[in-house]
């Protein structure tokens, strides 16, 4: 092979990314947003916006809603790379921001009831809940914070990115704040053609992971396509293709779906077009969309 996307998880890059640096294919990560995955090694790269960049954004979305939050409570998936390392941004933010932090809840991915920690920390009266989950376990804490009387803000980290979310807590995921890399109504031409086959195909917008996914495949082509023009592909071996790959990859400028992008010599991705969207479900409670504030 010439190259690799994925794999989906952060918690599942650290174990498969070091296998292919070793082997030195590249690698694209479409959805890793934990600290440390460009770290890995001169082959790997992201095209998902790092947590560091992107979670501090809904906590200031939030305040904007509601300028006079001060208390806040945090939970996270303590067995996932991604939730780790999550939630250590979003507790630097909390403070920066001069807001208390006046809980910290851990859980597991596969735990299903959160009546102790969600109890835990209704007592101690959060004006925001923070939460660095997926949208399995993710979904049901936020279910069981609202059935427990929970009626302050939620802000979920990049896991709650997913339409997924919608039938774990289905009518109780209203009004959630969530920090995105990609907004369906962003005007570049990539984007609209994206979108308008997306839409052709499946009758609804694409999500962040959708664009990201597609925006990996971009890089591959375009990189690529740039490599074939300047070497023959025919005529490199395929150590020497892998090697002029990842060189082209990083050198290059891309137009995509999430804006214009480039990397840095490490790998990490260079993006200017940020978002936060509320989940807004509908009436029949079980699906739903996410409406891009200004």
């Amino acid at each position: 092979m010439v190259g690799i996307i994925g794999p989906t998880l952060s918690q599942q890059a650290f174990s498969a990314d070091p296998i292919a640096q070793r082997a030195q294919v590249p690698v694209i990560a479409a959805s890793n947003t934990a600290p440390g995955i460009p770290q890995i090694g001169e082959y790997i790269v992201r095209v998902s916006a790092p947590v560091s960049v992107v979670a501090p954004n809904a906590i200031r979305a939030a305040l904007k809603s509601n300028p006079n939050l001060r208390r806040v409570a945090v939970f996270y998936a303590q067995d996932d790379a991604y939730g780790r390392g999550e939630t250590d941004i979003f507790q630097k933010a909390v403070k920066t921001l001069g807001l208390d932090l006046v809980t910290v809840q851990k859980y597991q991915t596969t735990d299903t009831d959160f009546q102790t920690q969600a109890t835990n920390a209704i007592k101690l009266k959060p004006d925001l809940v923070i939460i660095s989950g997926l949208a399995a376990d993710g979904g049901n804490l936020v279910r069981q914070l609202r059935e427990l009387g929970y009626q302050g803000l939620i802000v979920g980290g990049n896991g709650f990115n997913t339409p997924n979310l919608f039938p774990v807590c289905k009518a109780l995921c209203n009004g959630i704040l969530v920090a995105q890399a990609y907004s369906p109504e962003y005007g570049g031409a990539m984007n609209v053609a994206f979108r308008n086959a997306y839409r052709q195909q499946f009758q609804k917008d694409p999500s962040q992971f959708s664009a990201q996914a597609f925006t990996a495949v971009q890089v591959f082509v375009e990189a690529l396509k740039q490599l074939n023009q300047k070497t023959p592909l025919t005529t490199l071996s395929r150590a020497q293709l892998r090697t002029e790959l990842i060189h082209q990859i990083l050198i290059r400028r891309y137009e995509t779906p999430l804006g214009a992008i480039s990397f840095t010599p490490e790998g990490d991705v260079v993006q200017t077009q940020f978002y936060v969207a509320e989940i807004q479900m509908n009436a029949d409670g079980t699906s739903g969309k996410f409406a891009f504030l200004q």
